[in-house]
């Protein structure tokens, strides 16, 4: 994860009530386990569990090539 800082990734997470959604984050930064991060949608800073996150894949207009 660490290497998309910076990075705008599309996400599904699974919170801890085991709720399933999908984001659109900025990722802001990686420690200890937590991935610090913007939310596009709600424009809002968020901590979100790394070992939560089910899937996650490069934003499709981010303007890196993903390969």
């Amino acid at each position: 994860m660490h290497k998309y800082i910076g990075k705008i990734i599309e996400i599904i997470y699974e919170d801890r009530k085991g709720k399933i959604t999908q984001r659109k984050i900025e990722v802001l930064g990686v420690k200890n386990g937590r991935v610090k991060a913007k939310c596009l949608k709600s424009n809002a800073l968020r901590i979100f569990n790394e070992e939560n996150i089910l899937s996650w894949r490069l934003s499709k207009g981010s303007g890196v090539d993903a390969s």
